[in-house]
């Protein structure tokens, strides 16, 4: 299974994924990160991976 997270290096803050999908991100620390990675469907949570616009979020496979 995969799960979402965020590159607080690369994240500039600008609030898309937690406009989007506010069950999955939120800001902490002036930076976004994934509170939740499994909050919401997985093609809402691409539309962030898509959308951000310095593709600081990302895939990877969760570690059991």
């Amino acid at each position: 299974m995969k799960e979402v997270y965020v590159d607080r290096e690369q994240c500039i803050s600008c609030g898309l994924c937690v406009s989007l999908v506010p069950e999955v991100f939120r800001f902490e620390e002036d930076k976004s990160i994934a509170h939740d990675p499994h909050g919401a469907p997985e093609n809402r949570i691409q539309e962030c991976v898509d959308g951000c616009p310095v593709s600081a979020i990302h895939w990877r496979e969760e570690q059991e």
